[in-house]
């Protein structure tokens, strides 16, 4: 029996930063997926893998993506990206939580940021930073790759939640809209869903938890 549910934060309980960066894209006419073409070279040493261990600050990160993004033929801060990482939080998802917990499954968040901006969401204001409190709140226990020094996909993370929660990987369900970071939970013995959209990983979850459809 599945009876916990491990989720990703940015892009399964919020939408996914990835639309934001390329709006930006096309609003200053640079290539549509040029934040995660930078991304995905060196991906365990390049300037966001770094800041999501805090092994760089907000500044050294600025000037270190702007690097990695003249090496590619562009310009582009660090910061400009940071400003876009606080997506909007789905209210189906937060529903689909408090369900869960109402049932007696134990929730689990881990989540790769980076420490900048306020609070495990990384919000820019205030008013967010208080909505993200209030939802992570909602888990039994929360991950943070700034804060534990270590990152999705190293399967320690995955883990380490296991640990804490006191459950075998067998016995999980994870989400994440990332296919790299299911990877690992899938070898674990998770089911492993990846996040397309908020409605297609509730419709996985079910399945996954064996209930009926429609629940969240």
């Amino acid at each position: 029996m599945r009876d916990t549910v491990i989720f990703d934060f940015g892009g399964v309980i919020t939408s996914s930063p990835f639309e934001a960066f390329n709006r930006m894209e096309r609003e200053r006419g640079l290539p549509h997926d040029l934040v995660r073409r930078i991304n995905a070279i060196d991906p365990d040493d390049n300037a966001w893998a770094r800041f999501e261990r805090a092994e760089i600050d907000a500044a050294g990160f600025d000037s270190a993506f702007a690097e990695e993004a003249r090496a590619v033929g562009h310009e582009l801060r660090g910061e400009d990206v940071l400003a876009l990482l606080a997506g909007d939080i789905r209210p189906r998802m937060v529903h689909a939580l408090d369900w869960l917990k109402r049932e007696g499954y134990r929730i689990g968040c881990i989540t790769n940021n980076v420490p900048a901006g306020e609070g495990a969401g990384m919000a820019r204001t205030t008013e967010k930073a208080a909505a993200v409190a209030a939802v992570l709140a909602r888990f039994d226990h929360v991950i943070e790759s700034s804060k534990v020094g270590i990152r999705k996909p190293d399967p320690r993370i995955y883990t380490m939640m296991c640990q804490t929660l006191n459950v075998a990987p067998d016995r999980c369900v994870y989400l994440d809209d990332l296919g790299i970071n299911c990877k690992p939970a899938a070898e674990l013995g998770m089911i492993a869903i990846k996040v397309t959209g908020e409605g297609q990983a509730l419709d996985a979850l079910c399945a996954a938890l064996e209930i009926a459809p429609g629940h969240f």
